[in-house]
């Protein structure tokens, strides 16, 4: 069932027919006092009756009647959940034409416009005495966060539209949890942690420190030719590899920028969130794979996760992914700063740029730190100016703390990914 917007009319509209009704009927009651003819009176009597069964009515009609609404309390973004609603009469008597509504904040929530937070349901045309009536209503789940709905309403104005008699009604689902979208990653350019010995499931690439040698199996399709031993391959005319245990494993560290100033963009497509979708993006792929994330982020309230591994971990991630906003007032130097004086060496560290200018080269310093501190960058850099509504301000020449950022982060070796708005994430880190 299609929902549309809907919205209770203001204390003038509501009463502003009825008032009007009431002061003819007042008038023609009084011409006919001073009147012997029964034309006037009859007049009066229809106006009085008017009145009478267009704001008693409505109100009898929503009186003895409830509504639950039921479905889930979670979805991810892309979703389309369905709700159950269910209207029954308590009353003996039948019931006409009572529209239900219900405040749902997240239906319309993907462009970031600006939207009435109250649409209505369906309108029941007929609910028998001591009966009900069910029916379902799907609803796409646009932008990640945590809603709370309701409560649902029974309004109506039948049948003269007179006046509005109107209840609400808290039972069924009262919260929604929203998680980003998460798209996949087949692998990303991790370091080793001397520090995390044997942990994670994956063999490291360039830079991942020592191996030792563990022993000799089949040669499989994708094997490095360099890792073939000859000799056994001779001896049993098939090709053998040698196998290796990496001594360092990966460690990821998630460095969210919640800074007000930093979130550029309209619904979902603004750099916070696809700051999420990448973060939460890769920390499934680093519970997957076994490797220790863990995930931080100044907002009005510190966000620290610590580091861990398992769909558990995984789960806790993207339940702070899905509430977090840009509503900090730190720059992004600063969480940096914090990171450093705990990351562990060899960690690699995904840092998200979506920053004025005006702070780039503190940030810079900040990564600078972290290089120093053994860390290694995985930088996310946002095209503020793509992420602008189009106009002169999105026309601005960048300035040259971008250039002197792109060339900092070559000096120290990170690396650096560029997201435009539409950009197709997938493609990017699947190249």
């Amino acid at each position: 069932m299609k929902i549309k917007a809907w919205s209770f009319p203001s204390w003038q509209a509501r009463y502003l027919k009825p008032l009007v009704l009431g002061l003819l009927t007042a008038t023609a009651y009084l011409a006919a006092i001073n009147r012997a003819q029964t034309l006037p009176w009859a007049i009066a009597s229809l106006f009085s009756a008017t009145l009478i069964t267009g704001v008693a009515w409505p109100h009898w009609l929503v009186k003895r009647l409830s509504v639950t609404r039921t479905g889930p309390e979670r979805a991810s973004e892309g979703d389309t959940i369905t709700f159950q609603v269910v209207a029954e009469n308590q009353g003996r008597l039948p019931r006409f034409m009572v529209e239900l509504v219900d405040r749902l904040p997240f239906v319309g929530a993907g462009d970031g416009a600006a939207r009435p937070e109250i649409q209505t349901l369906g309108v029941v045309a007929y609910i028998p005495g001591g009966g009900q009536r069910r029916f379902e209503i799907s609803l796409p789940c646009e932008k990640r966060g945590f809603y709370r709905l309701g409560p649902v309403g029974l309004a109506s104005s039948f049948p003269l539209g007179l006046a509005e008699a109107r209840q609400s009604r808290n039972d069924g689902v009262r919260t929604l949890t929203i998680y980003p979208d998460v798209f996949p990653i087949v692998a990303l350019p991790l370091h080793g942690a001397p520090s995390q010995i044997h942990r994670g499931a994956q063999l490291l690439p360039e830079g991942a420190g020592a191996a030792e040698f563990s022993g000799l199996r089949e040669y499989r399709r994708g094997d490095n030719p360099r890792h073939i031993h000859w000799p056994t391959t001779a001896r049993r005319n098939e090709l053998m590899v040698r196998e290796f245990e990496p001594l360092a494993s990966a460690s990821l560290y998630l460095a969210l920028d919640l800074s007000a100033d930093s979130n550029i963009g309209q619904g979902r497509h603004a750099t916070l969130e696809y700051a999420v979708r990448i973060a939460a993006s890769i920390a499934k792929y680093a519970c997957t794979s076994r490797t220790p994330v863990r995930l931080a982020g100044q907002g009005a309230r510190f966000l620290h996760l610590p580091s861990g591994t398992g769909d558990p971990h995984y789960r806790g991630i993207l339940d702070e992914l899905a509430v977090v906003d840009a509503d900090g007032t730190s720059p992004y130097a600063g969480l940096l700063e914090k990171i450093a004086l705990e990351c562990l060496p060899g960690e690699t560290v995904v840092a998200f740029l979506a920053e004025p200018e005006s702070r780039s080269l503190d940030t810079l310093r900040a990564l600078t730190l972290l290089r120093a501190r053994g860390a290694h960058l995985f930088v996310i850099d946002f095209d503020r100016k793509s992420f602008r509504p189009s106009g002169p301000v999105a026309q601005r020449k960048s300035g040259r703390a971008g250039s002197a950022v792109a060339a900092g982060l070559a000096d120290l070796g990170a690396r650096h990914l560029k997201i435009r708005r539409g950009d197709d994430l997938v493609r990017l880190f699947n190249p």
